[in-house]
């Protein structure tokens, strides 16, 4: 169990993170016993606890007597976590400990983070940052653009977990992935257009054709595209009558070509509910164009067959970003069309502003998948997993991370297909080493000329297929995660040691939960014998109702799981 010290302005911000690293843990209470003490305030408590982290950028009383000078800092640095540099967004502080400790975090200017011992025989780590502060601003304004690659949130809690794991002390956690899975994908489409044949003599229909076109020349004598590619493009620019006047099947139909390649895979469609609005408060000078030319209530026929099929559709929100009132209309006209099995949005342009969340979740909606960016790809909020924003009680946010126009569009990235493919392998790695979901927008017409992404999109679903990811809507990845949530560690005496609990009293879950039990090894200096004790991970699988895995037996050494688990050991 961890005991957390903190102030009181961070209560939430602290909740919040054990939801995400999710591991045993309360405010600090005295006279109780814990493996570990966080503390982000001047205090220091005695305690008989293995390991103490002090976190702040300001000295604080206790750091002359334990020998530690502290240095804040005026320009913010990075922090270096194994070979990634970790941007701090608050304040910082170097730390220097004479020569009675050791480094464990280096910053560009000089050590950031020291482990000393402690007379107890615990060890004391001081961290010139505060990490509760770092959480606040990553869920809640975000990281820039230039820091877009690094999930940072999540790498902090890897920082804490590899503390943890140095001291040798034994703790559970329940990843965010489920079990026998190596992290979720969502596969989401934002459909912004029905086909071309909405659009007669626009501006869309021009920009098509002078792409499709002169654009397409370009491409080719630049080697964006293939002579292949251009053929195709230039064929369908001179078919366009055809298709206008509905001789021709239209090359900007998203529905059949996604339903074929995405057969058996769960996806989830935004839909835009009201024709020809484009909203209120659109920043920039071409406001205008976000209306969308189709009416949602012709598409019946297909959110039937979305739906038969696996699917699921969401809103593609207009106006509900800034406007309870609106957001329900919104939420409203799609549920009419579709009959809404979750209430989920994502906001057109992704627009949002400080209370978007909050407003969202006044006119009804339970998740929001706006957290991500138009002009790259990565890690908005730092983290590959769903979380609840601070101005929010129950609305979860899922977080996008690879959009097809912000790796291919001239002004944004702009990538060529294998410079594309690295920075996707690279999200996909990270996915593999952290868990959490790896959510994609593909648009509508993206598969079709002039894009042509669509092949590329095809090898991108291989390539997660044999990745070992579990594929989920957005929906039902939300749900997961909010389950995950539910589960509730206490802590409970056997003799003089402590266990901890595992509780959850929802509905079963779907797919199981790894609960996983870190038995670190022993040295033989702190054994006291020649011999070393190898560390060893267990995973259990927990679908909140049953287990029938062995592996109880050695989970029984430390947790315990609550009274609907079949054949469970006496503890």
């Amino acid at each position: 169990m961890i005991g957390v010290i903190c102030r009181e302005d961070q209560g939430a911000v602290v909740e919040e993170f054990f939801e995400l690293f999710k591991t045993p843990w309360e405010t600090y209470v005295r006279g109780r016993q814990y493996s570990i003490v966080l503390t982000t305030t001047d205090e220091v408590p005695q305690t008989n606890a293995k390991l103490v982290v002090s976190f702040g950028a300001r000295p604080k009383s206790f750091d002359a007597c334990n020998g530690l000078a502290v240095f804040p800092q005026c320009k913010q640095s990075p922090i270096k976590y194994q070979d990634l540099w970790l941007p701090i967004y608050g304040g910082l502080a170097l730390v220097d400990c004479a020569e009675r400790g050791m480094t464990i975090v280096r910053g560009a200017q000089g050590n950031v983070g020291v482990r000393i011992p402690l007379a107890s025989g615990a060890a004391l780590i001081r961290l010139g940052y505060d990490l509760f502060d770092e959480v606040r601003c990553l869920i809640s304004t975000g990281q820039p653009i230039g820091h877009a690659f690094v999930p940072t949130l999540d790498l902090h809690i890897e920082l804490l977990r590899s503390w943890i794991l140095a001291e040798e002390i034994a703790f559970v956690e329940i990843p965010p992935v489920p079990a026998e899975h190596r992290f979720m994908v969502c596969l989401t489409h934002d459909i912004d257009f029905v086909g071309i044949r909405n659009h007669k003599f626009d501006h869309t229909m021009w920009g098509f054709l002078y792409r499709s076109t002169i654009g397409a020349f370009r491409r080719l004598l630049s080697g964006r595209i293939d002579f292949g590619k251009f053929l195709k493009t230039v064929k369908a620019a001179l078919s366009l009558p055809m298709v206008l006047l509905g001789w021709m099947k239209d090359f900007w139909s998203p529905f059949e070509w996604y339903l074929e390649v995405e057969e058996g895979l769960a996806t989830t469609y935004f839909l835009i509910p009201f024709k020809g609005r484009a909203g209120e408060n659109v920043p920039g000078k071409n406001g205008w164009r976000r209306a969308a030319k189709y009416d949602v209530r012709n598409l019946s026929e297909w959110t039937r067959t979305i739906q038969k099929r696996g699917g699921e559709i969401g809103v593609h929100g207009i106006d509900a970003w800034h406007s309870m009132e609106k957001g329900r209309l919104e939420l409203n006209r799609i549920e009419e069309v579709a009959g809404l099995t979750t209430k989920g949005i994502r906001m057109h342009w992704l627009l949002q502003n400080d209370k978007t969340q909050a407003v969202l979740e006044a006119a009804g909606y339970t998740y929001d998948a706006s957290a991500g960016y138009n002009e790259t790809v990565g890690y908005r909020n730092g983290t590959t997993q769903v979380f609840r924003p601070l101005q929010a009680k129950k609305l979860l946010e899922l977080p996008t991370h690879i959009q097809d126009g912000a790796l291919f569009y001239p002004g944004r990235l702009d990538l060529n297909e294998a410079e594309a493919r690295d920075i996707c392998n690279n999200l996909i790695d990270n996915s593999k080493s952290l868990g959490g979901v790896l959510t994609l927008i593909w648009h509508d017409r993206s598969h079709g000329p002039e894009r042509f992404w669509g092949e590329f999109y095809v090898n991108l679903l291989k390539t997660l297929k044999d990745s070992g990811a579990y594929f989920g809507s957005a929906g039902g990845t939300v749900d997961w995660f909010r389950k995950r949530r539910e589960v509730r560690f206490t802590q409970s005496e056997n003799g003089d040691s402590m266990r901890a609990r595992l509780g959850y009293e929802g509905e079963e879950i779907q797919p199981p939960l790894k609960v996983r039990m870190h038995f670190p090894g022993l040295s033989p200096q702190r054994r006291g014998a020649d011999e070393e004790i190898p560390s060893k991970v267990v995973d259990l699988a927990w679908n909140g109702k049953c287990s029938d895995s062995a592996e109880l037996e050695a989970a029984s050494q430390f947790l315990e799981i609550g009274p609907s688990v079949k054949a469970a050991p006496q503890l």
